[in-house]
């Protein structure tokens, strides 16, 4: 299988990002976005997942963070799409739970090649110190919409919200390796009876 990397930039009148990603990295994180939380988030899944993550986002926070947010997910999800190439290979499906003490997340993912995301989680109160968790939608919106990726995120239960966001990213880490991985038997064929993905 070639090299699984990949860079993409994007600059708008609201943010400029840039984004590299190794789909067969060490799990190293290099992220200056200006949120954050977000950053705390996108380590875990670089960790988690097995994934090199580079990113630098300068947004206009001075609004809020929306726009940072939704336009890191679109940039994340145009470079892993990029870096993972036509596909042939993989695993496609990849699935986690994953506990925090009282919280457990599932998420389920299929590299489709079809946007479509069920988003199923309720936080306790809005904010989880000064960012507010609507964004957490958004950033699989955008992460969704761009890779092409079918993504289940389903929070079973907890009372801390802080711990419900982490269960979430490191899930979608865990699930993001296992579908991403290359299956030995598939060799250079395609995981889909269309072929196409």
């Amino acid at each position: 299988m070639a090299e699984r990397k990949a860079t993409v930039k994007r600059d708008t009148k609201e943010t400029r990002i840039q984004i590299s990603v190794d789909l067969d990295g060490q799990g190293d994180a290099r992220i200056q976005t200006g949120v954050p939380f977000l950053e705390h988030m996108l380590d875990q899944v670089a960790r988690h997942g097995l994934v090199d993550l580079d990113i630098k986002a300068d947004g206009d926070l001075e609004i809020d963070a929306h726009h940072t947010v939704e336009d890191i997910g679109i940039v994340l999800g145009q470079a892993m799409a990029k870096a993972l190439g036509d596909k042939r290979g993989i695993t496609r499906y990849g699935h986690a739970y994953v506990p925090l003490d009282e919280a457990l997340s599932r998420v389920v993912m299929d590299w489709s090649g079809r946007a479509g995301l069920c988003y199923r989680v309720q936080y306790p109160r809005a904010r989880i110190g000064d960012f507010d968790v609507d964004l957490i939608h958004e950033f699989f919106q955008g992460f969704v919409n761009a890779a092409g990726v079918t993504l289940h995120v389903e929070n079973l239960y907890g009372d801390n919200a802080h711990h419900i966001a982490e269960t979430v990213f490191k899930a979608w880490g865990r699930a993001l390796r296992m579908a991403s991985a290359p299956d030995p038997r598939m060799a250079d064929r395609l995981p889909s009876t269309k072929e196409k993905l």
